[in-house]
């Protein structure tokens, strides 16, 4: 069985980061340990640590981390797939160092039942480029599914407390306090309340006669329907004693109300997105439809709070929340314009900026964003021996380099570098200090150097009682 070595590896891992070496053997970490200095290719040292290993990886340095997971990803298959596919949108993941993703069930037809999630799990071991899992569905009479569903092979239940793609809308306040009484699972809510949208809606639609500039989103789809959902789901968590998991939050309120609630004892988590800490409701004057989403991006307010809680404990992890569509879909106003952005492939690189240089998050560090994309990813649902730099654990590793080209020069981003179907990408024209340059998958080189090579990615594992 082949042995692969990382040396010289700026590793970063359990709120630590040191010089060291990872010995890697059938897909899994065999050793983690530390170095005293860099070392050359024919030292001594190397020639004992490397002993056995038909593989080495001079890591020259460069920050090593655990592979990214994304617990909030929408793949478009089956139904959509002339925006992406589980092999388009799974190699974009791999090309931003996403190792493992997290796949949403508002898919058509609808992730509804565990027959359904089998079809995409053969589908997954068919196509995919990273390890892969999925939501199963909520809806107003699926009870029965849910309660059958195998949560060691299916991550939790989605439950749309607002209508977005698909329309998988549950809004009786019976299902949902069945849901939460009992679901052995982690619920995973999109929060939005659809009586507060539909009358802002309505209102704005009079107002500019049904032809809503797409800068209005943030008022079409308002913060009280976001704080309202919340707060509801809160207290269905906190009366039933439920997982709650609180997606793409957006706005300042939630923040605080679930800051209490953590204080008393509800066991929440809270997601957010790359969006919603890069931009607010001025960037849609420059980018127009390319940020518009659900929920909407908000004030500036919004995000420099969301900066200032990504590392005091109230915001638990970073998603994407990817979403393509074709550049034909995001043309409209705020009615007609598809919602939703693709990011999978630049996750990491940005919120590697937005540590570096948003004065919010003068604190943060390299082991901050590790912990928020890789660690509490894998905490928050149980996934199997994956999130972490550990002797037992898969090797899903990223191996990052500087975004430079070869005269030393920082490179912007493009469309035309976008792995996925969609071709574009809200974050073109900007330069991140940061790059993907090598990712392992399960412990072999899957992509490096902006090439990908064949791997092996699985089907994740979830423990149903997580404790990592």
């Amino acid at each position: 069985m082949a042995r692969t070595l990382l040396y010289n590896a700026n590793i970063v891992n359990e709120g630590e980061t040191y010089l060291g070496y990872i010995v890697i053997e059938g897909g899994f970490i065999t050793c983690l340990s530390r170095q005293d200095s860099l070392l050359s290719p024919d030292s001594s040292e190397l020639e004992c640590i490397g002993s056995g290993c038909d593989n080495r990886i001079d890591c020259e340095g460069r920050m090593v981390l655990p592979g990214v997971i994304d617990t909030h990803v929408h793949f478009r298959d089956p139904g959509m797939t002339e925006k992406g596919d589980m092999a388009t949108e799974s190699k974009a993941a791999l090309a931003g160092g996403v190792t493992s993703f997290v796949d949403m069930p508002n898919t058509n037809p609808a992730t509804v039942s565990m027959a359904a999630v089998e079809d995409k799990l053969l589908r997954a071991s068919e196509v995919a480029s990273a390890n892969y899992g999925f939501f199963i569905g909520a809806t107003n009479d699926n009870i029965d599914e849910l309660l059958g569903a195998d949560y060691s092979r299916v991550a939790g239940v989605k439950l749309f407390m607002g209508s977005s793609t698909g329309n998988m809308l549950v809004d009786r306040e019976r299902t949902l306090n069945d849901i939460f009484a009992r679901v052995p699972a982690v619920i995973a809510v999109h929060a939005e309340d659809e009586a507060v949208i539909r009358a802002a809606r309505e209102r704005l639609s009079r107002e500019y006669d049904g032809d809503i500039p797409v800068e209005c989103h943030p008022d079409m789809r308002p913060r009280e329907a976001c704080v309202a959902a919340t707060d509801h789901a809160l207290d269905l968590a906190k009366k039933h004693g439920a997982r709650l998991h609180v997606c793409h939050i957006s706005t300042a309120e939630e923040l605080h109300h679930i800051k209490a609630a953590k204080a008393a004892g509800v066991k929440v988590t809270a997601e957010t997105c790359p969006q919603y800490l890069m931009f607010d409701r001025n960037d849609f004057l420059m980018s127009g439809a390319r940020i518009k989403c659900n929920p909407a991006i908000k004030e500036p307010s919004d995000r420099i709070a969301l900066l200032r809680e990504l590392h005091n404990g109230v915001i638990d992890s970073i998603a994407t929340d990817h979403a393509p569509h074709l550049p034909a879909q995001k043309k409209g106003n705020a009615l007609t314009a598809a919602s939703g952005m693709p990011m999978v492939q630049f996750s990491l690189p940005a919120i590697m900026d937005i540590m570096r240089h948003e004065p919010e998050c003068e604190d943060m560090t390299v082991a901050d964003v590790v912990e928020l994309m890789c660690h509490a990813p894998a905490r928050i649902f149980g996934i199997d021996r994956r999130g972490f730099l550990r002797p037992g654990y898969y090797a899903d590793i990223v191996v990052l380099d500087k975004n430079v080209d070869e005269s030393g020069n920082p490179v912007k981003i493009k469309d035309e570098d976008v792995v996925s179907r969609c071709g574009w990408t809200p974050v073109a024209g900007r330069v991140f200090a940061d790059k993907v340059g090598l990712v392992m998958l399960n412990g072999e080189v899957a992509y490096a150097d902006g090439n990908f090579y064949p791997a092996h990615p699985l089907p994740l594992k979830f423990n149903t009682s997580p404790d990592q």
